[in-house]
Order: structure tokens, then sequence, then C-alpha cells
């Protein structure tokens, strides 16, 4: 493993940045015609949203393309700088506080995957497990998603290297933190299902 300086990783962290605040659901749904993605809906710019735009196809080109930026994050930093720098250019920070869209990007879901996927992909397609299987027996996505990155810490504690462990808990708190609204909805009883259009 390549040892850095904090000004190195920090550039690695900057790259992870940079990728991650690529918007692709806005991007996608802008050039098939529909506008401004942030207008429907619950205002996100994730594959979630996109899915209430009325086009599936799109959402999966986003949930992919979202989730591909975190993995290449990861393995681009992983491959110039080692480990460490491939940790720390997880792209989740990018996607959820864009610079060039004032800071209110994605909840990280899909991007956070990806990263996890890249960094332990055990651990990735665990967490991946609880989130399919808690949204399909719920059909509730922000539910699977909650799961998911709940679970994600507690795999890795047992069976990833500590560092990819941190990174699990990191994105998980993040991750929680920008459904806190959802996570509102939850108790209430009123988050919207899968496939609504609200």
């Amino acid at each position: 493993m390549m040892e850095h300086g904090a000004p190195v990783l920090l550039g690695f962290a900057a790259l992870g940045y940079l990728l991650g605040s690529v918007p692709f659901g806005l991007l996608l749904t802008r050039a098939a015609g529909f506008g401004d993605i942030r207008r429907v809906g619950s205002g996100n710019i994730g594959a979630t949203n996109v899915l209430r735009a009325g086009n599936r196809a799109l959402a999966v080109a986003t949930l992919l393309l979202d989730a591909g930026k975190g993995f290449a994050a990861v393995l681009l930093g992983s491959w110039l700088g080692g480990t460490a720098a491939g940790l720390i250019a997880g792209a989740v920070l990018g996607h959820v506080f864009p610079l060039w869209l004032r800071f209110r990007g994605g909840k990280g879901v899909a991007t956070g995957m990806g990263v996890l996927l890249a960094a332990a992909w055990w651990i990735g397609l665990l967490a991946g497990a609880v989130w399919l299987l808690v949204a399909w027996m719920r059909r509730v996505s922000s539910a699977g998603a909650l799961a998911a990155f709940a679970a994600a810490p507690v795999f890795a504690a047992f069976l990833a290297p500590t560092g990819v462990a941190w990174l699990a808990l990191g994105i998980g708190a993040l991750v929680f933190i920008r459904h806190e609204a959802n996570i509102r909805r939850l108790i209430a009883g009123t988050e919207p299902r899968i496939g609504s259009h609200r």
C-alpha cells in the first residue's frame, strides 16, 4: 500500500468529489425532454425520482450511472494511489452536495452502493441484497436503502478491513441524514411506494 501525506489524500478526495457530482439523473431527464427532474415528485435527482417521472429506462440508466461513478472513483483512486486513496476517493459527498447544483444533490444510495462494491464487492453485494429484499417486501425504496446502509457497516465490521468498515459507517450516516424526511414519513406511514408519482 502506498503511503501519502494529507495534501495528496485531499487531492484524491477532490477527484472523487468531482466524479460524484455529475448529476446523471438531471442530465438524462433533460436530454430526454422531461425538463428539470427537481420539479417532479420529491425533487431529488436520483433514480427513484426519475422513475416517478414515468420512464423506467431512464431510471435504470440513472441508477447504473450513479452507482458507476462511485465504483469508478474508488477504482481510479486505488489505481493511482493505492487502497487508502481509493477509499478517500469515494464519490458520495460529490453526489449529495454537488457544487454546480448549489450543494443540493441526491441521497447517496446508488453512488454509495457503487463505492461499497468497489471497496469490498462482497459487502456491496450483501448490502444490495438487503436493499432489494426490504424494498420488495415493503414496496418502499427508502426503506430498502435505509436497511441496506444500516446493515453495511455491520457486515463490514466482521467481513472487511477496518478502512472499509469506517467507509461504510460514514456512507451510512450520510444516507440516513439525507433521508431524514423519508424516515419521518416512514414512521407516519405516508412514504410513497415504488412506482408512485407522488
